[in-house]
């Protein structure tokens, strides 16, 4: 049997696959908080005495570059080492890939039931897909046709230089130079972006802070739920979280169409990660696709580009059919 995992900078996703099954019906899962480990082996372990099943390979999918089989996680003071954890756990092989390979990976076997279309478009046969997924941080990815299949290209696109498309934005360049020095997309478009951007404006004193959100703020170990949350109620939607989603999706817009003009993705624009999910009704007012098709003089072939919210857990499919894949030629 193979583990498979989906290990992001919040959380991680372990799952047990069979060839029999396949990737999308795992024997057994768990969901477990990444930063309650010191390593990845501790959790593995943890799991494995739970589920108690005779796991031979495991195949994992990393926020962070794979580099040799090994990797420095993004957003988690962990450094994955392929062939030393397959050691260590006593396991044949151990695969690493970037997170945003392993959901490319799964695109082209995704079902209309797994998305939600943005922008139906004219998709071209073999044309070549992009992945933007923010979530924890911003993964980028890509994928080409060769002969037979689609290749899936990781890349860490989502830590380019931020390019601001209005006035607004261009504070919020300024903003984030002075905070950090540099200002990449990921610190603006992503889980921990989020909270610069509603910094951003409460310090603009765009609208007053609530004393008593400010409260919830200061308590919470991570902000960025509350912020959604709180932009999209549409009982009592609090102005500075709404001002901050509005910006989040038309960033996302821009630099899902900056990553689309660079492969020219006519297959389609793949929207992973937790957020686009969440934020679904944010995403389906018009606001994401005007920022996406603003690129001047290809604005048509942009808007002809189909764009989708992936609505599953796509990484860990990912990770699945890759490791089967290499499991069923051992």
């Amino acid at each position: 049997m193979l583990l498979a995992g989906d290990i992001g900078g919040t959380k991680t996703h372990l799952a047990v696959f069979s060839l029999a099954e396949g990737p999308r019906r795992p024997v057994a899962e768990e969901i477990f908080p990444s930063a309650s480990y010191a390593n990845l082996a501790d959790m593995v372990r943890e799991f494995q005495t739970k589920t108690n099943l005779p796991i031979e390979y495991a195949s994992f999918d990393v926020a962070g570059p794979v580099v040799g089989g090994k990797a420095q996680l993004t957003n988690l003071p962990w450094i994955v080492d392929g062939a030393a954890l397959a050691a260590e756990l006593e396991l044949r092989r151990v695969w690493l890939l970037n997170d945003l390979q392993a959901t490319a990976y799964a695109v082209p076997h995704l079902t209309p039931t797994d998305l939600e279309t943005i922008n139906r478009g004219e998709p071209t046969e073999y044309g070549a897909i992009a992945v933007v997924a923010p979530g924890t941080g911003l993964g980028e990815a890509f994928l080409v046709w060769t002969e037979n299949s689609y290749m899936a290209y990781a890349s860490e696109g989502g830590h380019t230089d931020f390019g601001p498309n209005d006035e607004t934005q261009i504070e919020l360049l300024r903003y984030m130079l002075k905070r950090y020095g540099h200002a990449g997309y990921e610190r603006v478009c992503s889980g921990i972006g989020i909270p610069n951007i509603y910094d951003f404006f409460r310090d603009s004193r765009y609208a007053t802070e609530s004393a008593a959100f400010a409260a919830r703020l200061d308590a919470a170990a991570d902000r960025t739920p509350l912020i959604v949350q709180a932009a999209l109620d549409e009982a009592n939607p609090d102005p500075l979280c709404v001002a901050t989603l509005d910006m989040f999706v038309s960033i996302l817009g821009a630099e899902a169409g900056n990553l689309a003009l660079k492969v020219l993705a006519t297959g389609g624009v793949y929207l992973g990660g937790g957020i686009p999910r969440r934020i679904l009704p944010k995403l389906q007012t018009g606001r994401f696709m005007e920022a996406f098709v603003n690129k001047g003089r290809f604005s048509a072939m942009m808007s002809r580009i189909p764009v989708y919210v992936v609505l599953t857990q796509a990484a860990l499919t990912g990770a699945a059919r890759y490791g089967l894949e290499r499991m069923s030629q051992h």
